[in-house]
């Protein structure tokens, strides 16, 4: 093939995104392709076009289909931009030789639809994009996180010695922004099991080496949460199952006073905005208590605003902890609240919460073109 059509495509165009992705991945989730532009065909046509030029592959086995860069593609990475890509190609590395196994597969799987849900809410997600943070060194002088980052497992790694403590932990990486830390998850189509020790560890060394060594300036008093991403919310009410053991599934267990479900889709990528946003959600809060009372802070049951003297809570973050807190402390009192969550999450609440909770749904579609926008689709 001749040198023009091996070239790497403009750096601002659809198809460097994609091979970007692929590079950062290491094997990419080949469904995922269609989050990233407004159009399926669009999408499925750069695709085709990638594999016309040889600079992806499509690598198929026990089921699971991923993208896969070629090593010419590698060769024209490095060489366009040696300092973001031949880390990345150099030794036995997962970008580089990804193992062939099913395991080491979906957790490439797993990281890559993460990284997608990032990218869509315009996180920081590439390496060269944001402040360094993780080096086995302390910093010689902190950085500041002006805008929401994400620093997958791979780059938390830098840490060398001190990574090795949480070597067992599920997490994908990390998410900072101007005063909370993340710790992410992604479960998959299935229950993610829990090594209870090493996530009690992650939270541990970020409590001592973010908040305390490395950034304490800025996350010094920083609220440690997490957010747990899935397949689809019928997940959900397995995840708060009373009858499972809490060291199983972890997020009963209280380690985190937040703890959000959200789904690898562009439902979960809105959410996942207003988390990040606390205008946009403060204007969705004050349109759902319209016509309601005030909330009442540290009262008996947790609230975002009152109906008289009924609590109601705003779910539609599915901060599972709290939703569950809310549920609980109700059926204790005797009580009755009402709970807002998006259409699409009600039948999930409605497993998850007792006769005590009314549940109200707010129409997802009706919502979700005001508050985000799918990337450009232009090359």
């Amino acid at each position: 093939m001749d040198a023009e059509k091996r070239r790497t495509p403009d750096s601002d165009g659809f198809s460097s995104l994609l091979l970007m992705l692929i590079a950062l991945s290491g094997e990419f989730p080949i469904e995922q392709v269609r989050r990233l532009s407004g159009s399926v065909s669009y999408a499925d046509f750069v695709v085709k076009r990638l594999k016309r030029e040889r600079l992806i592959r499509t690598y198929y086995r026990d089921g699971l289909r991923g993208l896969r860069l070629t090593a010419a593609a590698k060769k024209q990475l490095a060489a366009d931009w040696p300092d973001r890509f031949v880390p990345l190609f150099t030794g036995d590395t997962m970008t580089n030789a990804p193992k062939y196994s099913i395991l080491h597969r979906l957790r490439l799987h797993r990281m890559a639809e993460v990284l997608v849900s990032m990218f869509n809410v315009g996180i920081l997600s590439f390496p060269w994009e944001k402040p360094v943070v993780f080096t086995p060194t302390p910093l010689t002088e902190a950085p500041y996180i002006e805008w929401p980052a994400y620093y997958g497992s791979r780059e938390v790694k830098n840490l060398g010695a001190l990574a090795t403590k949480i070597r067992n932990s599920r997490a994908m990486g990390l998410l900072l922004t101007g005063g909370s830390i993340f710790a992410v998850y992604n479960t998959g189509p299935a229950l993610m099991k829990w090594e209870y020790q090493a996530e009690m560890r992650l939270k541990a060394l970020l409590q001592i080496e973010l908040c305390q060594n490395r950034l304490p300036g800025q996350f010094g008093a920083a609220e440690l949460s997490a957010i747990l991403f899935g397949s689809h919310m019928g997940q959900a009410p397995a995840l708060l199952d009373a009858d499972t053991k809490g060291k199983d599934h972890f997020i009963q267990d209280g380690s985190y006073d937040h703890f959000y479900f959200l789904t690898c889709d562009q439902r979960g990528d809105v959410i996942l905005y207003l988390l990040l946003h606390p205008d946009e959600k403060a204007v969705l809060d004050g349109i759902l208590s319209q016509g309601l009372d005030p909330a009442r802070p540290n009262w008996a049951v947790v609230n975002d605003a009152m109906d008289g003297d009924s609590p109601v809570l705003f779910g539609y973050t599915c901060d599972m902890p709290r939703i569950m807190k809310f549920d609980n402390v109700l059926h204790i009192h005797g009580r009755t609240g009402t709970l807002y969550c998006f259409d699409f999450q009600e039948d999930a609440m409605r497993q998850v919460c007792g006769p005590n909770v009314e549940i109200r749904h707010i129409d997802f579609e009706a919502y979700e073109g005001s508050v985000f926008h799918q990337p450009q689709e232009t090359d």
